[in-house]
């Protein structure tokens, strides 16, 4: 029986120095080009990544939260009244915001001594953050678009404010599903 020596590498190996490092390096760029284009495929098509910097939507997201806002459900349905969403701001399409829709094409929205109203009929809103006290419009909301607010009416600089009021759907990135930091949490 022949004696096998763990030092020495297989009869195969031997008259070369060590591994083989081309096929190594190969190896090594598959694996990272491999996670790169997962990457860029994640989030062009299935989620989007955002830091809350203000604390427009206190106390449902607060200033400095990481939020995950996943495209897909946009794909089957479309976005509704009450979902939080990460959309371009309409007069500064480099920025990223996230509020509430409010209001959907075809409706009118107005804002009476803080009750918002929907085609007349005032909105429960148990998200709101604070007493609201403004008035605003009234808005018709054009078709294929979205009037967007912050939870909190009094610190939220949104659609009442934005010099285009509505959101077009082509802008609407995706809907906030979980804070993962600093906590995890769902968002509802």
């Amino acid at each position: 029986m022949e004696k096998i020596d763990p030092m020495q590498p297989p009869e195969a190996d031997k008259g070369r120095p060590g591994k083989d490092w081309k096929k190594e390096l190969f190896s090594w760029i598959r694996t990272l080009l491999g996670a790169v284009i997962l990457f860029v495929l994640l989030t062009q098509f299935v989620v989007v990544n955002v830091t809350v910097p203000t604390g427009s939507m206190t106390d449902t997201i607060e200033p400095g939260d990481r939020v995950m806002a996943l495209r897909v459900p946009y794909y089957f349905r479309p976005p509704e009244r009450g979902d939080i969403v990460v959309f371009y701001n309409p007069d500064n399409e480099s920025e990223l915001y996230i509020k509430r829709i409010i209001a959907q094409g075809g409706e009118t929205i107005q804002g009476i001594d803080g009750v918002v109203y929907i085609d007349g009929e005032p909105l429960e809103e148990p998200y709101i953050y604070g007493e609201p006290e403004d008035s605003f419009g009234p808005y018709e909301v054009p078709e294929g678009c979205y009037f967007m607010m912050g939870d909190n009416r009094n610190g939220s600089l949104d659609a009442r404010f934005w010099e285009n009021k509505f959101v077009s759907r082509e802008k609407i990135l995706g809907k906030a599903y979980f804070r993962y930091f600093p906590s995890i949490s769902g968002l509802e």
